[in-house]
């Protein structure tokens, strides 16, 4: 993740669990069980099973803490 301030703009820019739990100030736990009762911010698994990688979109984590978003998986 980069810090600068013309990235913070890019909405479309793919975050890791670890980015999007820092970027909404919250452990990777609690995103990861946000995620598993329906009440985290939109996701997309790029791989299936249980071990398969997550990605949020930047825009997808900001509009889940504004409270402009409906939950669920993409």
């Amino acid at each position: 993740m980069r810090n600068s301030a013309s990235d913070a703009l890019n909405l479309d820019e793919w975050l890791t669990p670890a980015e999007a739990a820092k970027l909404a100030k919250l452990s990777v736990r609690t995103l990861s069980d946000k995620r598993w009762k329906g009440t985290g911010p939109r996701y997309t698994k790029l791989s299936p099973g249980k071990g398969g990688r997550i990605r949020y979109r930047r825009g997808d984590v900001l509009a889940w803490l504004a409270g402009d978003q409906p939950v669920r998986a993409a």
